[in-house]
């Protein structure tokens, strides 16, 4: 099936039925716990399961079928599936886990928004993940791992000219004048910091959209406007000049990141060691 790509080549080759390929697949679902093919509109597609899984006997089979005296390849350890929005990966989870790979541990990170990322760690596609919320249900585990502050920035030029507006006394009104640059035409993270800190819904509407929270940080950083950014991705331009808060309220509105670990990942030693590297890390922070 790996091999084949879709199942309508596989079955010819196995010799068998459609539905007794299926239920085969769906038997070694239970049996790992973990999702192996992504069903797509033609045919599927293997998930990092599928290429672990792929692994153990691809040695031993290529063996029986070459010539006599070609002998297995030798075995690998299953790597471990980390993922995250792309901020938190680079700003975070890389940086805590880096060290585990001089011991042998193997990566494979994938990025990608919250909601998709923790229904794919249900199905045993990720083995741990940096979220910016607790998953609902209980079939997977999730520990606080990390407080994030979010702040209100700007380039210099645009905080300045901000501060000099007529009614910058009003920190309600100050940022309207100045464009804001979002990564989604819903705004969260600045809704959410208009409503906590100035008790305001935001009815302005985004200058520039932009994919990511790091896009966010480039085109703020370049003079495009302000937005809300979270601490960690931001504190370095803060301290080198290139940002400057354009409000500093007495408490920040303050965000839970979480770790969720896949269902079954309590058996995989490299997991539960990136699991409680991830946590010294930000006990650490």
């Amino acid at each position: 099936m790996y091999r084949a790509g879709p199942f309508t080549a596989a079955v010819p080759a196995l010799g068998l039925s459609q539905p007794t390929v299926t239920a085969q697949i769906r038997t070694l679902e239970q049996q790992t716990g973990r999702e192996p093919f992504t069903r797509l509109p033609r045919g599927v597609e293997p998930t990092p399961a599928a290429h672990e899984l792929a692994v153990r006997p691809t040695g031993p089979l290529d063996a029986l079928a070459a010539p006599e005296g070609a002998g297995p390849s030798a075995g690998q350890a299953v790597p471990v599936h980390p993922a995250g929005p792309s901020e938190l990966l680079c700003v975070r989870a890389l940086p805590a886990l880096v060290p585990l790979v001089a011991d042998g541990v193997r990566l494979r990170v994938a990025q990608g928004l919250p909601e998709p990322l923790l229904e794919e760690t249900r199905t045993g596609r990720h083995g741990l993940v940096v979220a910016t919320r607790r998953p609902r249900g209980r079939n997977v585990e999730s520990v606080p791992l990390a407080g994030e502050e979010y702040l209100l920035v700007a380039a210099p030029a645009w905080a300045e000219r901000a501060a000099a507006l007529p009614q910058a006394e009003d920190l309600c009104a100050a940022p309207r004048e100045v464009p804001l640059v979002t990564y989604a035409e819903d705004l969260p993270l600045v809704r959410r910091y208009r409503r906590t800190v100035f008790g305001e819904r935001h009815t302005a509407r985004a200058a520039v959209t932009v994919p990511t929270l790091y896009a966010v940080l480039s085109a703020v950083a370049a003079g495009a406007g302000y937005s809300v950014l979270p601490r960690s991705l931001c504190q370095e331009h803060l301290d080198s000049g290139r940002l400057a808060p354009l409000h500093e309220p007495e408490a920040a509105p303050l965000n839970t990141l979480v770790l969720v670990r896949r269902p079954g990942a309590e058996t995989d030693p490299d997991v539960v060691r990136a699991r409680e590297t991830h946590r010294r890390a930000a006990r650490g922070r």
